[in-house]
């Protein structure tokens, strides 16, 4: 019996269809829904929580019975639940590690059951420019799984939105809704990327990329986390012919103008103001700060450094007064530790300390939330010009402010001092919060004396503040005149 070639193909492209609906099923099985309850501290009340929200976010099942997720669809949670795609029963689950740099988190499941006919999913390669993905999640709106498709349109360093870090991500032109977050986004049944924020055009959203994946996941097999390494410099570009005549580069070579070096980086004492960074682990830098990372593909620099880990080194050619030298440098420091003002922070509770109803904290960008989403123009300009340009410098290490007075007799006169940055404690450079809480704890003197950025100037009767202390933390019901950090 014959059978025509449209018969043939008839029957194949069925196998072909049935296989691929085969392998959607199998990937179904190990998408997880996420059912957070959250509690954020209250920066203007910092011995204090702002109460429970409500949230959910998507995962995926990886090897050890691992669950993969954003780390901003956890932050800040105090009860966890999930619930495999196409089942009805929720378990609870806890956070084994979380990296909110790179915006990756892993939760545990105690029930094994939860795993029960599971196929883990594998992590796969770094997409191409081009390539055809799908995103499995469960969008706010619905809960069922779904999904969708798109394409691979740019891979290259764009800034996380969770932490601010400047790390690798590739766009994608698939829709990524509220809800989407963590899910995985998926070539030929394997993970190429984690979804993890929407972009500001229509139908543009990105995916942590892989080479961040595998990162976090080498990086946690001592079950800790220590974070994706950076080498502490502020650079500039050299794409002006007259700026790379004044440092004699010949006509072949490209690279990077070093202008600062931060105290604490891994790069003090090893690279100098004024170097030219001419290649990173023999990776030729061009002028305008990138590299090649894959043929005919450019990003960052940096790329180099951030695939390695803490306590591993990196080789630098580099210009220095007109000779190129070879520099080692042991990388010790995590992206964004440098900053004098952090980006907002997860998990942990903030700093302060409470003096005769005085409550000072460090400035961070969670406090700046406190002004609402618009603190950009609400908050006052001095605070936001240190978030945005502010650098640690070896004298100043943090921007410590006074928060808000609790109103009391032995602090009249001060009552409306809020958002003060303060200089100096009993005659004392404060540069951290702690070096406040040692001048006050230490001295000797009448009074207690904090001046701030202005030279205003706040004077405390000891004795008073010695007697009354206690009394005002009852008043105000504060447990603590300080946060746990430093009570050690």
């Amino acid at each position: 019996m014959k059978i025509s070639v449209k018969i043939i193909l008839s029957m194949i492209l069925c196998c072909l269809a049935t296989v691929n609906v085969q392998a959607k099923t199998n990937i179904k099985e190990a998408i997880v829904k996420i059912y957070t309850v959250c509690n954020r501290y209250n920066y203007y009340e910092p011995w204090q929580m702002r109460g429970q929200r409500r949230g959910t976010g998507s995962g995926c099942i990886i090897n050890g019975n691992r669950i993969l997720t954003n780390a901003h669809v956890i932050a800040d949670q105090t009860f966890i639940q999930v619930k495999r795609a196409g089942q009805s029963k929720k378990y609870t689950a806890e956070v084994e590690i979380v990296a909110h740099e790179c915006d990756l988190a892993i939760l545990k499941v105690k029930d094994d059951s939860f795993f029960t006919g599971v196929k883990p999913l594998q992590i796969g390669k770094l997409a191409e420019v081009r390539d055809k993905v799908a995103v499995y999640g469960f969008p706010v709106g619905g809960d069922e799984l779904c999904i969708t498709e798109g394409v691979v349109s740019r891979i290259e360093h764009q800034a996380y939105t969770h932490s601010k870090a400047h790390l690798l991500t590739c766009q994608i032109d698939a829709t990524i809704n509220p809800g989407n977050s963590g899910g995985p986004v998926v070539k030929n049944n394997k993970i190429v990327g984690i979804a993890f924020q929407a972009g500001a055009g229509e139908n543009i959203g990105y995916m942590v990329s892989v080479p961040v994946i595998n990162h976090f996941l080498q990086d946690i097999k001592d079950n800790k986390y220590d974070g994706i390494p950076d080498i502490g410099i502020s650079c500039q570009k050299m794409e002006n012919s007259a700026l790379r005549k004044k440092y004699n580069m010949n006509s072949k070579q490209t690279g990077l103008l070093i202008n600062k070096i931060y105290p604490g980086s891994s790069a003090e004492g090893r690279l100098k103001s004024e170097d030219i960074i001419l290649a990173v682990d023999n990776k030729n830098v061009e002028n305008d700060g990138t590299i090649e990372f894959r043929e005919n593909e450019r990003t960052s620099f940096i790329y180099v450094i951030q695939n390695k880990y803490i306590k591993d080194t990196v080789n630098f050619n580099i210009l220095r007064e007109s000779k190129i030298i070879n520099v080692k440098i042991k990388l010790t420091t995590p992206v964004n530790f440098w900053r004098l003002v952090p980006h907002q922070q997860y998990d942990i509770a903030p700093t302060y300390y409470i003096l005769g109803g005085l409550v000072f904290e460090p400035l961070t960008l969670d406090f700046l939330n406190e002004w609402g989403g618009d603190w950009n123009n609400d908050a006052l300009k001095n605070l936001i010009n240190y978030y945005y340009s502010g650098e640690i410098l070896s004298e100043r290490k943090e921007i410590v402010i006074l928060v808000q007075v609790l109103a009391d007799e032995i602090n009249t006169g001060y009552h409306d001092w809020k958002y003060n940055v303060i200089s100096y404690v009993n005659g004392q450079k404060v540069s951290i919060i702690s070096d406040l809480v040692t001048a006050i704890e230490k001295h000797k003197g009448k009074y207690h004396t904090i001046v701030d950025e202005r030279g205003y100037k706040i004077v405390l009767d000891k004795n008073e503040v010695d007697k009354n202390n206690q009394r005002i933390l009852k008043k105000y019901k504060i447990n603590f005149d300080r946060s746990e950090d430093l009570k050690k």
